[in-house]
Formats: structure tokens, C-alpha cells, sequence
């Protein structure tokens, strides 16, 4: 029975990795597709709202679900809770008519890429440490 509880959580761990670096790739994808709307054709637009619609809350509702299964450490929780919040004020600024708070939403955009980077590494290296240690 532990042994079987061990590996569910490892293998939860290793989805919320997984899970980590599809919305990161997805985050790079955004910005893809805004430089091919503003530099190439504007149909790029329609490719930048629908993966945002994919990924956006999707992919971190799934973290969290798997950040549970796999008993990650707190700081998850906290870049989980970081993403969400950031994905919403996107939407927020992408929707607003003020431009100055129009503005910030490639602001938030960069902020976005920053957070879920360092999510990706810092999960990769806890796995790693855990793995070496031993199952906890």
C-alpha cells in the first residue's frame, strides 16, 4: 500500500513537471503569435485568443491538481496562486479600454514568462534532489 501511495505521488509529481513546461512553451507560443499578428498578418490574432483560452486557466487548474496528488511543497502552491493571478490580470488589460491600463498587459506578459520559468526550474531541481534523497 505505501509503495503504491509512493509512486502515485511520484508520478503526480512528474505530470505537475510536465504540466509546467507545456504552459511555459505555451507562454512562448503567445508571444509567437503577437509578433506574427503586429509583423506578418493579423490573422496571427485569432491563433494568440485561442490558445490563451486553452491554456490560460487550464493548464494551472491541472497544476494544482496535481501539486495535491504529488504532495509538492508549498512554494507550488505559491507559483500556482502567482500564475492564476497573473492569467486573470491578462485578461483584464487585454479587455480594457483605458490604455495606460491597456499597456501593462505585455508588462504582465513578461512577469508571466519570468514566473513559470523559474517554476520550471525550481520543480525540476526539487525533483532531482528528490529523487537522490529517496522517495519522501
Amino acid at each position: 500500500m505505501n509503495q503504491s501511495v509512493r509512486k502515485s505521488n511520484s508520478i503526480s509529481r512528474y505530470i505537475y513537471f510536465g504540466l509546467t513546461i507545456i504552459f511555459f512553451t505555451c507562454l512562448i507560443l503567445q508571444v509567437l503569435f503577437v509578433g506574427l499578428a503586429l509583423f506578418d498578418s493579423s490573422v496571427h490574432w485569432l491563433k494568440h485568443i485561442t490558445l490563451v483560452h486553452l491554456f490560460g486557466f487550464n493548464i494551472p487548474v491541472f497544476m494544482l491538481l496535481f501539486a495535491f496528488l504529488g504532495r509538492m511543497p508549498r512554494w507550488s502552491y505559491w507559483y500556482i496562486l502567482g500564475l492564476l493571478g497573473l492569467v486573470f490580470a491578462m485578461y483584464f488589460t487585454a479587455n480594457m479600454t483605458i490604455s495606460w491600463i491597456g499597456s501593462l498587459h505585455p508588462v504582465i506578459a513578461i512577469l508571466l514568462i519570468e514566473i513559470s520559468f523559474m517554476n520550471v526550474v525550481r520543480t525540476w531541481k526539487w525533483l532531482k534532489r528528490v529523487k537522490q534523497k529517496g522517495e519522501k
